[in-house]
């Protein structure tokens, strides 16, 4: 009942479908046809369900009735249930805490600080925000509009001014304690998003820190002029500050989230920022953004108890353990399996989703810690899609710029990316100072 089953690389065919719908598709919409977001058009549940549709046709020797079970184990796993559960809390509590949030955490910064430092305090704010959010969208959504009036106003470079804003974001997606690629790569691979945590921040901090040094010294260069203002409650912080010592302190995630939400909703309604029904029908928004999560999470599960039964995932291993060798060459392997699936996909949370079950198993073959397997596939996921082209941070950033009438290019933005670069250059030492085995 529990023996494994032999390798066979035809399961792996509903992946391939998915990939030419999706990323076909995406590309085609995108840079041929010049659709704005063109890439977002494309349903990706619609495309995850042809790739089940695939599936179910494969493998005859297998009922229809028994492929429903299969795929309800997969999607059965606690795993899976706990992290449908967190994206809905962390749903409702960035649906509860708003944008004026991260804009006062912004404003009160570039308040303080000299003009010339206007750029890394963009950096910084959106590491803060990403963090406490959970989002790296939402992140970009509500800073960009401030970097571009940082760039207007200072005379700063706006492909640096929004590469430090994507960057920045990038950094809380991989270190949040409510960041949906957290839950996914902590859920897939069975560990505490604490050890996660730590596991992340040893190889996030210096990435981090010598960003912040290029972004200086690219500042102290420049001839600035004056930098925006706004409005800046800083009691409206306290939700964000409370969910990261809980989540550092090693709190459940579902007593962090209520104590955010609670904060909140208390403090939106003491400053007058949101009335009570304002603050439920925010709750209710911040549910509903996370319904394709879920959705896909599901579909995902679905499809991956199938290509399981089916042999794919030991084609899989069979080609990582002819191809990588040793524990140095099993953390490059799930780098580079999560990595191609977010190429694919443009979206890190499925891409983990995707390659976690995968990378689990490699993790026990090669002895490597749970910890550090969630943190790769959560680290290299978001170096990719922090510099994809097409990924949903590089288009929402643009758009952003767009809508308040300026005009940047992905490729101008990209050369400055500094954090994804250097995360990428981060991780690769961690994994070559690990010893082999």
């Amino acid at each position: 009942m529990n023996k494994k089953p032999a390798p066979k690389a035809a399961a792996l065919i509903p992946i391939g479908v998915f990939l030419v719908l999706y990323l076909g598709l995406g590309i085609l919409f995108e840079y041929i046809l010049k659709i704005p977001m063109g890439f977002y058009q494309i349903p990706i549940v619609v495309a995850f369900l042809a790739a089940i549709l695939v599936a179910c046709l494969q493998n005859r020797a297998v009922s229809f009735d028994d492929k429903l079970e299969l795929m309800a184990r997969g999607v059965g796993d606690k795993n899976i249930m706990t992290m449908i559960l967190i994206f809905l809390a962390a749903g409702i509590f960035v649906g509860v805490t708003g944008r004026s949030s991260a804009e006062a955490a912004a404003y009160f910064l570039l308040s303080v600080a000299p003009p010339k430092l206007a750029v890394a305090v963009l950096f910084v704010v959106s590491c803060f925000v990403s963090v406490a959010m959970g989002t790296s969208v939402g992140t970009i959504t509500l800073i960009a509009p401030i970097a571009v009036a940082v760039s207007a106003g200072s005379g700063f470079s706006l492909p640096l001014c929004i590469a430090s804003v994507i960057g920045g974001a990038m950094f809380g997606d991989n270190l949040s304690f409510i960041s949906d690629t957290t839950i996914a790569a902590c859920s897939t691979q069975g560990v505490g998003m604490r050890e996660k945590f730590r596991a992340n921040f040893k190889i996030a901090l210096p990435a981090a820190l010598l960003t912040l040094a290029l972004i200086l010294l690219i500042s102290m260069r420049a001839e600035i002029n004056s930098i925006p203002t706004g409005d800046h409650n800083l009691l409206l912080l306290i939700p964000y500050i409370l969910v990261l010592i809980g989540g550092i302190a090693g709190l459940n995630v579902f007593v962090v989230l209520l104590i955010g939400i609670v904060t909140g909703a208390v403090i939106s309604l003491a400053t007058g920022q949101m009335s009570a029904l304002e603050i439920l029908g925010g709750m209710g928004a911040g549910v509903s953004g996370m319904f394709e999560t879920i959705l896909v999470t599901i579909l995902v599960s679905a499809l991956c108890g199938l290509i399981r039964a089916y042999g794919g995932f030991e084609s899989l291993l069979g080609f990582i353990r002819r191809t990588f060798k040793g524990i140095r060459g099993g953390q490059l392997g799930i780098g580079l399996l999560v990595g191609l699936m977010d190429i694919a996909t443009a979206n890190n949370t499925v891409a983990i989703v995707m390659a976690g079950p995968i990378a689990r198993e490699v993790s026990e073959d090669y002895g490597i810690a749970g910890r550090k397997s969630a943190s790769l596939l959560d680290t290299f996921s978001c170096i990719f899609q922090g510099v994809i082209p097409y990924g949903a941070q590089m288009l929402v950033a643009i758009s952003a710029c767009a809508t308040l009438g300026y005009t940047v290019s992905a490729f101008e933005i990209i050369p400055l990316l500094f954090y994804p670069f250097l995360l990428l250059v981060s991780s690769l030492v961690f994994i070559g100072l690990e010893k082999n085995r």
